[in-house]
């Protein structure tokens, strides 16, 4: 492998870090007032509200489902375009809905566009990366989606206490908009690659998921799942032990601390590898559920916070970066999808087991617990990647790469 630097902050690097920045902005900002708005819009209950968050969830797994195997056979410049235009179409639409029924059949498409829309941006970047600065590269590019997580949240709230949500949907329209004009220049690279005509039409297991980004995909599941814990109760967690104020800086917190950190151990992924990298954020994942299960006081929190935010920061481009370095290089498309699909399973079937969780032990027994689960991951990711990991750097020229 040459040592020379490699630009990795070109153009069209530029372009889908900004685009996927605005699309995660306009994510986030809708789906934490979203529940608000269905419950007083249409006197929903709280389980019908989830219902309208959860639908979106679904498309957005469903798209990335099809798309692993289709992406290089309908073409990536056709299936962004598209993507990116129904997202925006779809934040209009919301203006002009008046029928529960009618938005959470608006909430799928959506959230298939943004699956669209971010799948085949994922798998772009993934072939602007240079190889030897796959870690580092993947790093700086999900924090574009890192900075949507603290700020859309944030947005909404301010827009909320400001005005209504209409302002939150033109806000959100208006981001939508700049991600779609953006995409106008970038250079997309198109493959060759095809699928052949027996496998086009068939609905096996393979044909859907890459089987060498599999093991790397479900220690990332893992981690979304534990994290999806704190994406949604953060809010009412800090209410309940009293601490509302610390509560709502907790993901300021956990962001700055991803943007400090990235950098460093995105370079000393590709450096030294990836158990230098990863054994150390997973324990401190760990240790950061822990804290927050006993968290008594604002400081605490945002320690947790803190904790948080270095390690999952971490842990989740890095998981990338392998799934596809594991993977053949043709096939970087229905990688970059089987490793989108099971990290958004996890997150997204996390919400509704935390909440039986909840119900037998409490907030504090959630995180807990969702710490041990944190734990079986690490000792998962010893057997399924480290042990293996660790050989290659004793033994390099032993093993052959993909590239």
């Amino acid at each position: 492998m040459s040592h020379e630097k490699t630009t990795l902050w070109s153009r069209d690097f530029i372009v889908i870090w900004i685009a996927t920045f605005f699309i995660s902005i306009a994510y986030f900002v809708l789906i934490t007032t979203l529940t608000l708005y269905v419950i007083d819009e249409f006197n929903a209950s709280e389980s019908q509200a989830g219902l309208a968050a959860g639908i979106y969830i679904i498309g957005t797994l469903f798209a990335r489902l099809v798309l692993g195997k289709y992406i290089d056979v309908l073409g990536r410049k056709k299936l962004l375009y598209y993507g990116l235009f129904f997202f925006l179409l779809s934040m209009i639409l919301y203006f002009f809905i008046d029928h529960l029924i009618l938005l959470h059949i608006l909430r799928f498409v959506h959230g298939a566009a943004y699956g669209v829309a971010h799948t085949v941006l994922a798998t772009i970047i993934n072939d602007i990366i240079p190889n030897e600065r796959r870690g580092e590269g993947t790093g700086y590019y999900l924090l574009s989606f890192t900075l949507g997580t603290a700020i859309g949240p944030f947005l909404g709230g301010i827009i909320l206490e400001q005005s209504d949500h209409s302002l939150v949907f033109m806000v959100c329209t208006i981001f939508s908009f700049v991600s779609f004009m953006i995409c106008l220049f970038l250079k997309i690279p198109e493959t060759k690659e095809m699928i052949d005509p027996e496998s086009r039409n068939s609905f096996r297991l393979k044909d859907f998921f890459e089987k060498k980004a599999v093991p790397i995909s479900i220690i990332a599941a893992i981690i979304g799942f534990c994290y999806s814990g704190i994406l949604t109760f953060m809010t009412s967690y800090s209410t309940n032990i009293h601490l509302t104020n610390a509560g709502s800086l907790f993901f300021i917190v956990s962001s700055i601390f991803t943007i400090i950190t990235r950098p460093f151990t995105g370079k000393l992924f590709d450096v030294k590898g990836h158990n230098i990298v990863l054994y150390p954020s997973l324990i401190i994942f760990i240790v950061g559920f822990v804290i927050l299960s006993q968290a008594n006081h604002g400081f605490s929190l945002l320690v947790a916070g803190a904790f948080v935010g270095m390690s999952y920061g971490t842990i989740i481009p890095c998981a990338q970066a392998i799934a596809i370095n594991e993977s053949p290089s043709i096939h970087v498309g229905l990688a970059t999808s089987t490793y989108l699909v099971l990290i958004n399973a996890g997150i997204g079937i996390g919400p509704f087991l935390h909440g039986f969780i909840i119900t037998l032990s409490g907030y504090r027994g959630l995180y807990l617990i969702l710490a041990i689960i944190a734990f079986i991951g690490l000792v998962l990711y010893y057997f399924i990647h480290g042990k293996q990991q660790s050989k290659k750097m004793k033994y390099p020229h032993s093993v052959t790469n993909n590239y």
